[in-house]
């Protein structure tokens, strides 16, 4: 925490800083990875046991599984990719909404208290296979000539302004699209965390001082922040996995 003359500790860029737990052969373990490999095993844990001895009349665990399931395979894969080609695709993505969800998560978890989207590293590999994924799919699908036709909006009805649409749709699509897709994750868990501490900071800050009152209503906006941070980290996992499905759409259709 940094010192900002007044006294009080305003949370700055350390508050995304961790040492390291382990360092291995000059490799850093730290926080941030710890609780990855956590959300990692908790997925594997969790599907295991609900689907690993699936009942025709599913018992608690199986019916939550099945619900998490079927809302991203039936409300965002079958809605954006339809039934017969979203089905291939309906494991890489909820994996990914699950993933993105409870990594977002450990921000209100208490001794974790900490978004690990929040770090760009994270949500920049997570963009990079949905890119690699679009690319591929987009090559198969089409060739090298499709593939060119597609990321650069090819249409030879634009007449004139076609060459300078088709230079701005292929920074748009292969420049812009993956960085604006990681980014958009990372600035909202930023942003949300960054709040969420100053207000928690700011609540203990004016405890220990003769402002109580104003504690306390610090306090209810650091509960009103974690209802609302609790409902932007699902839908920062929905919509990263929408535009993931619109992407794949996008490869596979005939006409870009």
């Amino acid at each position: 925490m940094s010192d900002n003359g007044c006294g009080f500790p305003a949370p700055g860029l350390e508050s995304f800083l961790f040492k390291p737990l382990a360092t291995v052969g000059g490799f850093e373990f730290n926080k941030a990875m710890l609780l990855a490999l956590v959300t990692t095993a908790l997925i594997v844990v969790f599907f295991s046991a609900a689907f690993g001895r699936a009942k025709v009349v599913p018992g608690k665990l199986q019916m939550i599984g099945e619900a998490g399931y079927d809302f991203v395979r039936r409300g965002i894969v079958y809605e954006t990719l339809g039934k017969r080609e979203g089905e291939k695709y309906v494991p890489l993505m909820v994996s990914l909404f699950f993933f993105i969800w409870i990594m977002n998560v450990w921000s209100v978890i208490p001794l974790a208290q900490f978004p690990v989207s929040s770090l760009i590293a994270f949500p920049a590999v997570l963009a990079a296979v949905v890119y690699i994924t679009w690319v591929s799919l987009t090559f198969k699908k089409h060739g090298f000539v499709g593939f060119f036709k597609n990321v650069t909006g090819y249409d030879k009805s634009l007449g004139a302004v076609l060459p300078l649409v088709m230079v701005i749709e292929f920074f748009s699509n292969l420049l812009v699209r993956p960085f604006t897709h990681a980014v958009r994750l990372f600035a909202n868990m930023f942003a949300g965390h960054l709040m969420l501490v100053m207000f928690t900071v700011a609540s203990w800050y004016l405890m220990n001082s003769y402002m109580i009152p104003a504690a306390g209503v610090s306090f209810v906006m650091t509960m009103a922040m974690i209802c609302f941070e609790l409902f932007v980290q699902a839908v920062q996992a929905y919509v990263f996995v929408l535009l993931a499905c619109s992407y794949i759409q996008g490869a596979l259709a005939e006409h870009h």
